[in-house]
């Protein structure tokens, strides 16, 4: 379908030639360094993998499936302008998944392109399971207790096609994993202890899963379809508004012509390419292609390069104000506002960048980086005052938030901003207003169809696709979880291999929690975790805002992490490296970032870190513990790179990974203990170089 699955980096810098002489004194002109079609087209499979590979369909049928994914995003536009009840609002966002899943994925990857009359019938029946669960009103409800023949049908047919189309749009694990808690609500009497439970039958499972709001239709699925939603829309129109470009010129104008310029500019651009894609692998392979021959020419090495481009993209899903999707499910299950959730993201996410700033000055350092003038042709002044005003939607979104104003508005005006604006530059403008004047053969026809506002509406829309299917998934483990109490049984047994202990407790919940993330998107680990893992650490006395967190960042982790380190393995792909090297190497910059959030779990101070004041404490308590996780992050910097003022013997290393874990803990003894580590090897460093 022709335009129809355009991946997030659509508009931002993918759209410049690869191989043509570079724009504005980039330092991509040494030929070596230019990034070929090839692997351009491995980046994007990377990005199909975690997006979902979709028909190009052309044609009437190609233009129909468009105009599906158009009138999807324009109806959760309205729902936010409007007035429309939840319970109907989560059916038709399931209806529409459903129909643009099986109609724009492929059963089979070989199958790619073809129409498929099974596809069809499929979306229609999926459809018309949607269209008996309105038409049954508040009889349908009634009677999830005890449905009838027709009620069991069509529920088991909406969670077989549920499954499929979250295999088709994420692989076989997400559905796999369903079924598996689907067989634990059914085989409970034949269980061993401690997982035993009466069991549930079909009907009950369907009247839980189908009619009823806390299955299919639950928590995941509220979220998706009245806040995700509106965000992708939202980041779709700055990308097609060519905000994704101006985001990179920025970074790269911002740190020209410094030795460590170049991984810098890498850094910054990733934070504030995070705001309009939301995905890690997109915010990689959008800024991997500008800014892999810039880290060539500088010098660094292929794998390095590669695993700083995929840290930098993680961050986009730990940045404020967008984050990912489990941001939005963090605030609905806490039933907090979205504003408290961006809060707590403020300073852990300060810290993962000061981390990755720490690793590219040592970088610079260490590997002997050049120099290299990546801001030439590019100055801050006038591109401030031509293409600044893209700034504007994202600070938008927090002033309408701090006006009182809910997310699903504040998120809906920052998108009429972000349109407004995007007329003030004629090359970001949404609509190309002088068709109207110059009215070309079928002019009418092309403003609707190849305007960047309709496209930036489909984008939504098709983007959306695998989160929607995941939620919907995840709903059927929520709803196993719920009707059989397995939340509290799994913390009960968590908490008895750790002894009590808070410590093991967190080590094993960050375990589990990255384990699931192998094989599992981060919204659909953090969903599950969330319901099956939180529980031990809030039953040991953490705050559910901070086990939540935690969680959250741990299942961010699988971005990084093969086999599902789709992030690297993208960058790999585009610097031409080892992906497993490159994984490696994103680890390297990732992990010290990551221990920050034991923080928060591990004593009721650290909870500063998410801007919470513990009882008793005071803002004082929150600014040592900010610094002292900085101090962490400079000793954990060193020991990965094997360099702090210089390079860091074995013993020095070890010395500093010490020091780095006991400043991690917020007691004032281990603090005096982790201080007085760095304290030294810091003066052992300083005394070699004078000697």
């Amino acid at each position: 379908m022709a335009d129809m699955a355009p991946t997030r980096d659509d508009g931002a810098a993918p759209a410049r030639e690869v191989g043509a002489a570079p724009a504005r004194g980039d330092a991509s002109a040494d030929p070596a360094q230019l990034i070929s079609e090839r692997q351009l087209e491995q980046a994007a499979e990377y990005v199909a993998a975690d997006e979902g590979a979709t028909h190009r369909f052309t044609g009437a049928w190609g233009h129909v499936l468009f105009f599906a994914a158009v009138a999807m995003s324009l109806t959760h536009l309205y729902a936010a302008w409007g007035i429309v009840t939840t319970t109907t609002l989560r059916y038709v966002h399931v209806g529409f998944m459903l129909a643009l899943a099986f109609l724009l994925f492929p059963a089979r990857p070989r199958w790619r392109h073809r129409f498929s009359a099974v596809d069809a019938v499929a979306a229609l029946i999926g459809v018309a399971t949607i269209v008996y669960a309105l038409a049954g009103g508040d009889d349908f409800l009634d009677r999830s207790t005890a449905p009838n023949t027709l009620d069991i049908v069509m529920g088991v047919a909406l969670v077989l096609l549920v499954l499929e189309a979250a295999r088709r749009s994420t692989g076989w694990v997400m559905p796999l994993v369903c079924v598996g808690f689907i067989a634990y609500a059914m085989l409970g009497p034949w269980l061993p202890a401690p997982w035993t439970h009466k069991g549930y039958d079909v009907g009950r499972l369907v009247g839980t899963m189908y009619m009823t709001l806390e299955g299919v239709f639950g928590t995941p699925v509220d979220v998706s379809s009245s806040l995700i939603i509106l965000f992708t829309i939202y980041g779709a129109v700055l990308q097609r508004s060519n905000a994704g470009q101006f985001f990179i010129d920025f970074s790269l104008a911002a740190f020209g012509g410094r030795a460590a310029g170049p991984g810098r500019a890498v850094t910054a651009a990733s934070f504030l390419l995070g705001g309009p894609s939301g995905s890690g692998v997109a915010t990689t392979v959008t800024l991997g292609t500008v800014a892999w021959p810039m880290l060539a020419k500088a010098g660094y090495e292929r794998n390095a390069a590669g695993g700083l481009l995929a840290a930098g993209g993680l961050g986009a899903i730990l940045s404020p104000p967008v984050l990912g999707a489990a941001a939005f499910l963090i605030a609905e299950f806490l039933k907090i506002s979205y504003l408290d959730v961006i809060r707590m993201a403020v300073i852990p996410t300060v810290l993962f960048y000061f981390s990755l700033f720490l690793m590219v000055e040592i970088d610079a350092r260490k590997y002997g980086v050049k120099q290299v003038d990546i801001a030439a042709g590019m100055r801050m002044g006038p591109l401030l005052r031509t293409m600044g005003f893209h700034f504007s939607s994202l600070l938008s979104i927090v002033v309408f938030l701090l006006m009182g104003f809910s997310p699903i508005a504040s998120v809906f005006w920052a998108t009429v901003v972000a349109v407004a604006v995007s007329f003030l530059h004629r090359d970001c403008a949404l609509i190309d207003l002088s068709l109207p004047v110059r009215r070309p053969a079928g002019w009418p026809w092309q403003l609707l169809r190849h305007s960047r506002l309709s496209q930036a509406l489909a984008d939504g829309s098709v983007t959306m696709l695998n989160v929607a299917a995941t939620c919907a998934a995840a709903g059927l483990i929520v709803g196993v979880v719920t009707l059989t109490g397995l939340g509290l049984r799994f913390a009960d047994i968590v908490i008895a291999y750790a002894g009590g202990s808070l410590l093991l407790t967190a080590v094993y919940t960050a375990l589990i929690v990255w384990v699931v993330g192998l094989a599992v998107p981060v919204t659909a680990s953090y969903i599950i975790c969330a319901v099956v893992a939180a529980p031990a650490l809030i039953k040991l006395g953490v705050p559910d805002f901070a086990a939540h967190m935690f969680i959250f960042y741990y299942a961010v982790l699988s971005e990084v992490s093969p086999p599902t380190a789709l992030s690297p393995f993208a960058a790999a792909a585009i610097t031409g490296g080892d992906p497993y090297k490159t994984t490696l190497q994103s680890w390297k910059y990732t992990l010290p970032a990551f221990v920050v959030p034991f923080v928060f779990v591990l004593d009721p101070l650290g909870t500063g870190l998410l801007l919470a004041l513990p009882k008793g404490g005071s803002w004082f308590d929150v600014a040592w513990v900010v610094a002292s996780a900085s101090l962490a992050l400079v000793a954990l910097a060193g020991a990965a790179e094997g360099w702090l003022l210089g390079p860091a013997r074995r013993f020095e290393r070890l010395l500093l990974l010490a020091a780095g874990l006991l400043l991690v803990i917020p007691r004032a003894a281990f603090d005096a203990v982790g201080l007085a580590l760095l304290g030294s090897v810091i003066a052992l460093q300083v005394w070699r170089r004078k000697t």
